[in-house]
């Protein structure tokens, strides 16, 4: 039973401990390659290390998930004197400042992060090509190589949302597409079409390296979670944490939506909702059973994910949750007005909606007797230890929620729209929330949804970018074209000046 419970944080922490070392992005030296990469053990060691880095808590294990990406949405409901205190660069960022010392540190921190990740997925497909011999087994092979091309274009395709001009703006941006594993290279630097045709390519290798080869095609997740099937390499196991080919899928559809692509992009999200195996459903929305077994992050959902051990140890320091011995402390805790939650849900039945009535803690006061309001989403009962590495602790990073939604925008077909529509909800427990009258309907639900949905998942700020949303809720400040783009860090070659 426990090596059922902990074996995943044993393959990400124990059999491949020694990938601590690739976490340093180095100067590249032959030597270097030829030590590392000598192995097969190597490669997946590197490989999990890029797993590692992307779950560090400067990119998606904090900054580009709950905290900076959040405040860029103006989810966070922060005092003016915020300025003055530990959440200083949240309250920049919700007035979209980029100019103060505190955001240009904090965009320096993601920018490096995310090239960091993106560096150690170069290196991978630079020694799977010269040295990727050493992995005997073919299928493994084409996977590491897969998974790494899918790991550049996850990040890669977040610079083009953070850092990039709004799609079919007037204002037009370069941005650099690394393909280089030296820290000393400056990468070229593209406009938006040849940004996206890299991300295209990225894309499409990942999808060629994995297809037929991935165990998902063999496999359930349930039963490759299970870390019983004596008929697939260990390191095969928990592909629901790892960029397997429907997460590769998920993530062409996410970019195809935000470039614009809508019809390529319904192709593909009804693709993976009607995909099956064995005659079931390669994968279904989480329901009723994930929230009465506790499980809030909707692992069921989930078609990537990253282990994240102490996710809710260091989130519990700004998100409260459910920790009845953490007082509201307005200088460090992130959280929203009760007038703020009832907008959010507006529209929909709270009696029954199961994440209305599971992703939020209501008991909170400051001061002044004020409700504050708190996601419980990162927050379990710490008594809850069966699975929990596999339902717990983790950072949601492609959810089947996201490919219903867009669907939804994306069908030409009023009647498809609600019979997604109607799927959808069911799986809320609020069947009864009436559909679309017209396809017109759909902006507002969408953005609506995008909030309730993937609240302190990193996903609105993009959103409200895509739509170039000119007044954010919970904001009196206008957006333009100039919020929308982060400066690059004054570090880095700025041909946009």
């Amino acid at each position: 039973m426990k090596k059922k419970i902990y074996l995943i944080t044993c393959l990400v922490i124990a059999l491949f401990s020694s990938c601590n070392d690739w976490l340093d992005v180095r100067p590249n030296t032959e030597q270097k390659d030829e030590d590392q990469f000598s192995t097969a053990q190597g490669f997946y060691d590197a490989l999990v290390g890029c797993y590692m880095t992307m779950a560090d808590r400067n990119i998606y294990g904090e900054q580009l998930s709950m905290t900076y990406s959040e405040s860029l949405a103006c989810f966070w409901d922060l005092p003016t004197e915020q300025t003055e205190t530990n959440r200083l660069a949240d309250w920049l960022f919700q007035h979209h400042d980029y100019t103060q010392s505190a955001a240009e540190s904090a965009i320096q921190s993601v920018y490096a992060a995310l090239f960091n990740t993106v560096a150690q997925a170069n290196m991978i497909i630079k020694n799977v090509e010269e040295r990727g011999e050493v992995i005997l087994n073919p299928d493994i092979r084409s996977i590491i190589e897969g998974e790494a091309y899918a790991i550049r274009a996850y990040c890669q395709l977040d610079v083009l949302r953070l850092f990039g001009e709004v799609p079919g703006g007037s204002r037009q941006v370069s941005l650099p597409y690394s393909e280089t594993t030296s820290i000393y290279e400056v990468p070229p630097y593209y406009d938006f079409n040849a940004y996206v045709a890299k991300l295209k390519s990225d894309i499409e290798a990942a999808k060629s390296l994995l297809i037929d080869k991935d165990p998902v095609f063999q496999y359930s997740f349930a039963n490759l979670n299970s870390g019983s099937s004596a008929t697939v390499d260990e390191f095969m196991l928990y592909r629901q944490f790892r960029m397997n080919y429907w997460a590769v899928r998920a993530l062409e559809a996410r970019m195809l939506l935000y470039i614009g692509e809508k019809s390529q992009a319904y192709d593909v999200a009804m693709e993976i909702i009607s995909a099956q195996l064995n005659g079931n459903p390669v994968i279904t929305l989480s329901d009723a059973d994930d929230f009465v077994n506790g499980y809030k992050l909707c692992p069921s959902e989930c078609l990537f994910g990253l282990s994240k051990y102490n996710v809710m140890t260091y989130s519990e320091t700004y998100l409260i949750g459910n920790n009845p011995s953490v007082q509201y402390d307005s200088r460090n805790h992130l959280t929203i007005t009760l007038d703020q939650l009832t907008a959010l849900y507006a529209g929909v039945n709270t009696n029954a909606h199961n994440r209305y009535r599971n992703w939020w803690n209501r008991n909170l006061k400051d001061t002044y007797g004020n409700i504050r309001v708190a996601t419980t989403k990162y927050y379990w009962d710490v008594n809850a230890v069966e699975n929990a590495s596999l339902k717990f602790a983790y950072i949601p990073m492609l959810r089947l929620s996201e490919i219903y939604l867009i669907a939804m925008e994306c069908t030409t077909s009023l009647e498809e729209a609600n019979s997604l529509f109607s799927t959808y909800m069911l799986a809320h427990e609020d069947p009864d929330t009436p559909g679309f009258t017209s396809l017109d309907d759909r902006e507002k639900f969408l953005l609506n949804e995008y909030r309730r949905e993937f609240f302190a998942e990193g996903q609105m700020f993009y959103t409200y970018k895509r739509f170039n949303t000119a007044q954010m809720l919970w904001s009196s400040e206008p957006m333009t074209e100039d919020e929308y783009i982060l400066p690059l860090p004054r570090t880095e070659y700025n041909p946009n000046n």
